[in-house]
Formats: C-alpha cells, sequence, structure tokens
C-alpha cells in the first residue's frame, strides 16, 4: 500500500546549529520531511514548493529582518500555512508582534522539549489535512442537486458545508463560521434577497461576504442582483473552472 505523502516542514534560521540537527533528527524519526534553510528570501522562495508549515528556530539575539517576516506573511497567506516560533522570549515577541496572529499556531521559548514541540508539530499538520484551516464556504440553495454538485467542485480546496434553505442557513450560522456564503437567488418560502437583508441586520453576520447563484441573465434581473450590492453573482451554468477562479481570486484579494 503507497502511504501518504510526508509533511514537509522548512526550518529557518540564521545558521545550521547542532540544535537545529538535533531537533531535525527528531522530525525525522517522527515521519517528517524537515530542511534546515537559511531566513534569505532568495533561499526560501527556492525551498518553498510543497511546504506544508514553518518553523522559525531564532538563536539568542537573532531573528530574521523586515523584509524576510514581510516575504514569509505573504507567502505563507497565499499558501494558507501555518508557524511555529522559536526563541528567546523577546525574538519571539518581535515576530508575534509583526506577523497576524492566524499564522502563527503556537510559540516556544527557549530552552524547549523537543518532544513536546514535536507534538505540537503533529498537530498543526494533522489540523492541516482535516482541512481546518481551509476557508469556509456555505452554500445555501433549495436544490439539493445542485448543492451537492457544486460542494463536490469546492470540497478539494475549502471547508464547504450546506443549508437547503435561508432560515437553515441563519440556525447554522448559529452555531458556525463562515467565510463566504454562496446565496441561491430565487428559493421558496425565504428568498435569496430576505436571506440577505437578515445577515446584514445581524451584527454577528453582517460582514460575512455573499456571492448570489442565480438562473437568470436578463439584464433586469442583473440590475436586481446588484442593486443589492453582494460581493459577486454568478450564474448557475458556470463551468467548474470558472466558478474556482472567481473564488481562488476573490480570496486572494481579500488577504
Amino acid at each position: 500500500m503507497i502511504g501518504r505523502k510526508k509533511s514537509r516542514v522548512l526550518i529557518l534560521g540564521e545558521k545550521e546549529t547542532f540544535l537545529i540537527r538535533v531537533l531535525i533528527k527528531k522530525m525525522a524519526d517522527a515521519k517528517l520531511d524537515a530542511e534546515f534553510v537559511k531566513w534569505k528570501v532568495t533561499d526560501i522562495e527556492n525551498a518553498w514548493k510543497d511546504t506544508d508549515m514553518i518553523t522559525l528556530y531564532m538563536d539568542e539575539g537573532e531573528h530574521p529582518g523586515s523584509d524576510v517576516v514581510h516575504f514569509l506573511t505573504d507567502k505563507m497567506k497565499d499558501a494558507d500555512i501555518q508557524m511555529i516560533p522559536v526563541g528567546e522570549k523577546k525574538d519571539v515577541k518581535f515576530i508575534v508582534d509583526n506577523m497576524p496572529g492566524d499564522l502563527i499556531f503556537k510559540t516556544f521559548n527557549r530552552p524547549m522539549d523537543n518532544d513536546v514541540f514535536i507534538v505540537s508539530v503533529l498537530e498543526l499538520l494533522n489540523k492541516v489535512a482535516e482541512g481546518e484551516f481551509k476557508k469556509s464556504v456555505l452554500i445555501v440553495d433549495d436544490d439539493p442537486n445542485y448543492m451537492g454538485l457544486v460542494r463536490e467542485w469546492l470540497k478539494g480546496s475549502y471547508k464547504v458545508s450546506m443549508a437547503n434553505s435561508g432560515l437553515q442557513a441563519i440556525k447554522w450560522l448559529g452555531k458556525n463560521k463562515a467565510d463566504l456564503i454562496l446565496l441561491d437567488y430565487e428559493m421558496p418560502v425565504t428568498t435569496g434577497p430576505q436571506v440577505l437583508e437578515m445577515l446584514r441586520h445581524d451584527e454577528e453576520t453582517r460582514d460575512i461576504p455573499v456571492m448570489f447563484l442565480t438562473g437568470k441573465n436578463d439584464k433586469k434581473s442583473v440590475v436586481e442582483v446588484m442593486a443589492l450590492k453582494p460581493q459577486g453573482y454568478f450564474l448557475k451554468t458556470i463551468e467548474r473552472a470558472e466558478l474556482m477562479k472567481i473564488l481562488n481570486e476573490f480570496f486572494a484579494l481579500k488577504k
């Protein structure tokens, strides 16, 4: 049986010290593909392919410059991966203060217990494998066949949930978080515009982006849809590649 590909971890540092080599050996024992890379932009770029997470290993009084921090921030956002910084308290604080909090999974102050660190690395990688850090998309449509089709299209790249009515969607959002709602414009009982109005009047949901799904492309219908100021709309006849392109570009612009 062919096993799952080893998770790839980049260990970034000023130089490859004895402690870093010990850590790489520990990771190899845990079936992780760990590689040391100097924290230079060009070196990180060259080693980046297929990286699943970053460890920033800082010796006392060392941390990467702001150019590297900004570069890492952009690369990690684009790849939807996270970091575990390791170092003296003041150096870890520098990273925490200069990077978005949602990119940092945990922090470790030196000296650290390597076994505890490995457990945290495996915890993060398991969450990645389970899609916990994927963007969450809620599809709201009274047609279960269409919902199922769109879910199949998206589930490889996004965490997808479904609701077959506006009221079910509101109930779901009371307990869950969505980064985007794909909302059927023409639903019985509670229409798409009515659902949008309810979302916009609730402090908890008013900022969730909404894109309408519609079966009509005549000028009057398009004007009516856009008058509600959604983040976008698309026809239900859209092909998978075009839909993925729209969503990928939407989330890229939000970063």
